[in-house]
């Protein structure tokens, strides 16, 4: 028997509130301009914020505007958080780097870089069961807090810790949740009330269960501030997180802030869509895909599939299969996943990939 553990985090954690505000914008510009340009970084601190960067656009952008509906969405507007809608914001944006541009303009790749997707037969999604979990919880946790549980205040944690026995999961062994709430709201009834609401919910429709004595809930006991005021925030700090909750390799870029030029996010997508048609389509039961590029290359370096043991085709046959369903030019990757679209802010929670919503989550019969 062997135990993995993967993590997740709610929407008003603070890197999740920088990841989401750095996709907000890309979004706004892809909705005025489908071919805008954008790089943003955001960083957000105790009653401060940093939207820094390079964005060319047609389009005409109220940056802080669409940072503080950000903020405010979220639930940030209680001054006692030290952190709100109305926070400062500092601005630092520019226009694209014109020799980056040169190789972009050319329909190559905007960078260098190795991504990495993968897909496992363990759950529906074609996702890591622990990973899975993490992310049900924190979005189930967000909704409570949103609909019926108003002393929970914005941020928090989920991990899980699960049993597998001969590589499937079957068990699991702890659940640990940080939330913040209000101070006269008693841990105790707070952790009941998660655990009767969240954790057995989210848990039972995964064919999983657990002991009350097994939930973790704010384990120093005190939670009451959570968000920037408590825990400085940047752009792209949660790439475990994002991707496959430490089952895969990790890529050598985040993907929050940046429009589909950047191979770091598109062709983390691509990658996933192959892994997943891999294995969707029964050729393995479990793939990893890798893919690599240099700023300006119209191909991929290195294109490759591994199936851990598990294959049921040829690697020739999964080779074909590869290049039948998805072109990993630049360009392919672009208008095969039709990436030129303001789909991008939704990706800035719970994970980008076990969400049929995006399109690199489609399964397709060739």
């Amino acid at each position: 028997m062997q135990t993995y553990t993967s993590e997740s985090v709610c929407s008003g954690h603070p890197d999740k509130i920088c990841d989401q505000i750095s996709d907000a914008i890309l979004d706004e510009a892809l909705k005025k301009d489908r071919y805008s340009r954008v790089a943003v970084e955001t960083l957000v601190t105790k009653n401060f914020v940093a939207l820094a960067g390079e964005v060319t656009t047609k389009a005409k952008l109220d940056y802080r505007k669409i940072a503080r509906k950000v903020i405010h969405d979220l639930g940030y507007t209680n001054p006692k958080l030290h952190f709100t809608d109305r926070s400062p914001i500092l601005t630092k944006i520019h226009t694209q780097s014109p020799e980056i541009a040169a190789g972009v303009d050319n329909l190559g790749a905007g960078d260098q870089g190795m991504m990495f997707g993968y897909a496992t037969d363990e759950t529906s999604e074609y996702m890591p069961m622990p990973i899975m979990l993490a992310h049900r919880l924190a979005m189930k946790v967000d909704e409570l807090r949103v609909t019926s549980l108003k002393y929970l205040r914005p941020d928090g944690k989920t991990q899980i810790t699960m049993k597998y026995e001969n590589g499937k999961p079957t068990g699991v062994e702890t659940v640990v949740l940080a939330v913040p709430h209000k101070e006269e709201v008693l841990l105790e009834e707070v952790k009941d009330v998660l655990f009767n609401q969240a954790v057995v919910d989210v848990l039972t429709s995964y064919g999983m269960k657990i002991k009350k004595d097994q939930l973790i809930v704010n384990g120093t006991g005190v939670w009451h501030i959570g968000g920037p005021a408590s825990d400085t925030g940047v752009t792209g700090r949660k790439i475990i997180v994002d991707s496959y909750g430490s089952f895969a390799h990790v890529g050598g870029g985040a993907f929050s802030g940046k429009d589909p030029t950047k191979v770091d996010r598109s062709g983390a997508y691509a990658a996933r869509f192959l892994a997943k048609n891999i294995v969707a389509n029964g050729l393995a039961k479990k793939c990893e895909v890798r893919l690599a590029y240099f700023i300006g290359a119209k191909k991929p370096v290195m294109q490759e599939a591994e199936t851990f043991g598990t294959a049921k085709k040829s690697e020739k046959t999964i080779k074909s299969f590869m290049d039948k369903i998805l072109d990993t030019s630049l360009k392919g990757i672009i208008e095969g996943l039709r990436l030129r679209r303001p789909i991008y802010f939704r990706t800035a929670s719970y994970g980008h990939f076990g969400r049929s919503e995006f399109p690199w989550e489609e399964i397709v019969r060739p």
